[in-house]
């Protein structure tokens, strides 16, 4: 695999998980304090991935289009990390189909 077909990852950003609502909204407290609302892009009820108090991690996309600036990546579900944004797996999937791997 070349750099060109590389997935350039986000920096992640911890936060805690106070409530996912609406499908696609998450609110999330900072580290300093402050809460925001980020977008999730797993369409699915995440019913067990979804406890408030949860330790989460958020990538932050300065976009002028894009309503909420941060999207849910990862929750700590205390034994094992579990990837929340369903679009990443399918790009890694095609780039290392790609390379033959």
């Amino acid at each position: 695999m070349n750099s060109t077909n590389a997935v350039i990852l986000p920096e992640l950003f911890e936060g805690i998980l106070i409530k996912r609502y609406k499908r696609f909204l998450a609110d999330i407290r900072l580290p300093d304090g402050s809460i925001i609302t980020a977008h999730s892009a797993n369409t699915g009820s995440m019913r067990e991935c979804s406890e408030p108090g949860r330790t989460v991690w958020l990538s932050y996309h300065n976009k002028p289009a894009r309503k909420y600036k941060y999207s849910w990546e990862i929750i700590d579900m205390g034994s094992s990390l579990v990837g929340i944004n369903t679009i990443l797996p399918n790009r890694l999937v095609k780039l290392l189909a790609e390379a033959g791997l």
